[in-house]
């Protein structure tokens, strides 16, 4: 069974998400939820699971703690659902192509430091895009860089404001994040 460590720092839906799809899986276990954020709403959301969620700082993850803690664990990949943070080499040397990270638009639009949540849905919406959607991706030493995984769109008329662009993008991450992932390390040996 791989054992998989899901970061967060916000609200924790996503991390819901994907710890209620593994919570029967046959090969795939959701082992922990980590934040840097200790006022997360994470920490509450995920109280009924049986999921540890487990606290680190900025300086652990600098300093290599935080990878300590991943290997005591024997954790086999790493899934960020809402983590702010930029991931740093050490992490990814440590597991190469085994770092997934889903955005909420069509990188490489919208993407990079401070792109994230609401501030990429209003960026669409002041854009005037006629689509929006998610990218799935490998995360590298650089926000939003890595190697795309998968896309999927939505179209959107031009009355949509920001809140329903939001709507409609979460829609798509819950229902392609989990099975991404499990297609990811269901392949990897």
């Amino acid at each position: 069974m791989k054992k998989i460590a899901v970061f967060a720092s916000g609200n924790g839906t996503n991390a819901e998400n994907i710890t209620r799809y593994f919570s029967d899986h046959h090969s795939l276990h959701i082992d922990s939820i980590w934040t840097n954020n200790p006022s997360a709403g994470v920490i509450q959301r995920m109280a009924n699971y049986d999921c540890p969620v487990l606290l680190f700082t900025r300086r652990e993850m600098q300093e290599g703690v935080l990878l300590e803690k991943l290997q005591s664990r024997a954790i086999d990949g790493i899934v960020l659902a809402g983590f702010l943070l930029l991931i740093p080499p050490s992490l990814v040397t440590a597991f190469p192509r085994q770092i997934l990270n889903i955005h909420p638009a069509l990188l490489p639009k919208y993407g990079g430091k401070g792109m994230y949540g609401s501030r990429v849905h209003e960026a669409v919406y002041a854009e005037g895009d006629k689509e929006t959607g998610i990218t799935i991706h490998y995360v590298d030493k650089y926000y939003d860089e890595g190697a795309v995984i998968f896309q999927v769109k939505v179209a959107l008329d031009h009355q949509e404001v920001p809140e329903r662009i939001a709507q409609k993008v979460h829609e798509l991450e819950f229902e392609h994040y989990p099975k991404v992932i499990e297609q990811i390390f269901s392949s990897h040996v």
